[in-house]
């Protein structure tokens, strides 16, 4: 299989990888990988060799009892090393002296693990371990001006600051969002600890790119019973296909039948005006997809429009599903449905009622727009894809959100405020002139989103991935590589497996890749084997919060799934066909 070649584009401020085609080139202002740091990232002070050289142990004198070891250089910065005095050696009489000598090297009173342990934590900090205070709790200074708290006090304390109120470091979370805003693309990437585990671009809004979501007045252009679908024109350069699953019929056109015995030219019909919503932009040559079936997504609810839909999310307790249960009949509308978030657990019945409430002026708006002309036009924008990222996934989970453009910043933080000001506090904002590294350096983006612009990818045990997109579907290939195991050949592939089946959920999250997969596991004899395989891929995709149907592994070795196409993808998104060999990954000989 040949990888297809693509060279970043220039227009994105993601660093570009090295490529096999010679037409690949280097985004202005970005070195590639493994070439020297620029001049911005050069500051790092620089240690003299003065503070890097070890100190070297001053030799035993006729009576002392065995030393303990020195970590490290314990003088104070400004004494020079000749200069030091040596500790003079306690008297012969007194503990810890010539003449008293203990077995081990504990219970000395002048000398000792005691005495080392305390010149050792009295360098400065920056002078390696030196500058660590190595005491123990039970012998830790009690400082005089510290208030002493009883055990009520330090209850309250401790909730105050879990509330926010006296919080004097970051919040606790799983995850960090960094938002870096560049000139024609917003970049957001998720990391879990420090690992980058979801990366979005956003492009600039326009007629044609980043559109889902959006609300439409359409009109029929043409219907294809064949293929039962229908080309819609919904104002943009190139028309929208809407399905025929996708068409939403009221009771009363049905006429006796049910929509699934209706074929589509019967359902719909050229010229006519229909509102539709699109559910996934355009992908390549083809176009934007719609549904009849518009939703208004809240933070706490989806709104249905003109359905009796009821829903409650499956990702809650089921204890908290019968509690939502019960209040749900007083907060729906008598003529929406209603589909209660995950977002919504432990939420009160009034501030899920305000958010039905705001969801329904929102369409009593969208419909009083489209009476007023039959033109194909937009007529509700979505929020933009940085606000609707954290309207679906801000929760109590992470522990911030880093914001490198004031403005951005100020919109985000105006809507946390009004949808969740609990967590208002946790958007902060990343000034790029007084800081001396950018947002994705300080916090080791760049570097792992080099590796996932990468197709191999290797494993912690010397394995690795071979990850192919062509057009029809993804391949992933496993390798033992430098995996040679312990045991015997069956272990050790087994071995390699279960990390590769972790390593493939997590790029398929990373790389947002959708459509068919096809992982090629490496060939295992013994059927339990392929069954554990094969859960703990079905296990690590339940982190994926995109939809994924995975199916059991084959006698070859092949798993065959499929995920969710949303977006385009992390390497579609940052990159562009290459101009020498458009995409193939090759050049053929001129002398064929």
């Amino acid at each position: 299989m040949v990888a297809r070649c693509v060279a970043l584009d220039s227009r994105s401020f993601v660093p570009t990888v090295a490529s096999r085609c010679p037409a690949t080139t280097l985004p202005r202002g970005i070195a590639p990988w493994g070439a020297a740091p620029s001049s911005r990232t050069q500051g790092v002070p620089v240690v003299s060799d003065e503070t890097t050289t070890p100190a070297v142990p001053a030799s035993p004198r006729i009576g002392d009892t065995r030393p303990a070891p020195q970590i490290g250089d314990t003088r104070p910065s400004n004494v020079p090393p000749r200069d030091r005095a040596q500790a003079p050696a306690a008297p012969s009489g007194a503990p810890g002296g010539a003449n008293r000598r203990r077995r081990g090297g504990r219970g000395r009173g002048g000398q000792g693990s005691q005495g080392s342990r305390g010149q050792s934590g009295q360098g400065s900090p920056g002078q390696g371990g030196a500058g660590r205070q190595n005491v123990r709790p039970s012998e830790a200074p009690v400082e005089a001006s510290a208030p002493v708290m009883d055990g009520d006090d330090a209850n309250r304390a401790r909730k105050g600051r879990r509330r926010g109120g006296e919080r004097r470091t970051r919040a606790q979370g799983r995850y960090l969002m960094c938002v870096h805003t560049a000139k024609d693309a917003t970049h957001i990437a998720t990391l879990e600890g420090r690992t980058m585990v979801e990366y979005t671009v956003a492009k600039a809004a326009d007629e044609t790119n980043q559109i889902d979501g959006n609300i439409y007045v359409g009109r029929i252009q043409n219907v294809l019973p064949g293929m039962e679908l229908a080309f819609v024109d919904i104002g943009i350069p190139k028309n929208a296909v809407l399905y025929r699953g996708d068409i939403s019929l009221n009771d009363d056109d049905l006429e006796g039948t049910t929509s699934s015995d209706k074929r589509i030219e019967q359902m719909i019909r050229s010229g006519q005006t229909v509102i539709c919503q699109v559910t996934k932009n355009a992908i390549g040559a083809k176009g934007a997809r719609l549904t009849q079936e518009v939703s208004l997504p809240g933070r706490f609810a989806v709104l249905v429009p003109n359905s009796s839909t009821i829903g409650i999310s499956k990702r809650l307790p089921d204890g908290e599903r019968r509690r939502l249960r019960k209040i749900i009949d007083d907060v729906k509308p008598d003529r929406h449905g209603i589909i209660i978030r995950t977002a919504a657990e432990g939420v009160a019945a009034d501030d899920l009622a305000r958010d039905v409430t705001s969801l329904c002026e929102k369409w009593d708006a969208i419909e009083a727009e489209v009476s007023k002309s039959n033109q194909p036009r937009l007529v509700y924008r979505d929020l933009d894809l940085a606000v609707r990222v954290l309207r679906e996934e801000l929760n109590e989970d992470f522990r911030g959100v880093i914001i490198d453009d004031a403005d951005l910043y100020n919109k985000v933080r105006d809507y946390v405020l009004a949808v969740n000001p609990e967590l208002a506090d946790r958007i902060e904002f990343y000034d790029r002139s007084s800081e001396e590294l950018p947002l994705f350096e300080r916090y080791f983006v760049h570097e792992q989103l080099h590796r996932a612009l990468d197709r191999k990818v290797f494993l912690p045990s010397g394995g690795s991935l071979i990850i192919e997109r062509t057009e029809a579907l993804t391949v992933v290939d496993v390798n033992t590589g430098k995996n040679v195991g312990t045991t015997n050949l069956e272990e050790t592939v087994f071995r390699n497996n279960l990390e590769a089946a972790e390593e493939v959920a997590r790029q398929l999250r990373l790389r947002d890749i959708g459509g068919i997969i096809v992982i090629d596991f490496i060939d295992m004899e013994t059927k339990a084997h392929r069954e554990a395989v094969a859960s703990a891929l079905r296990q690590a995709l339940s982190r994926d919060k995109t939809r994924t149907q995975v199916f059991d592994i084959s006698e070859l070795g092949l798993v065959e799934m499929t995920r969710k196409r949303v977006n385009e993808g992390l390497l579609e998104s940052v990159s562009k066909v290459c101009a020498v060999c458009d995409g193939r990954g090759f050049v053929v000989a001129t002398g064929l």
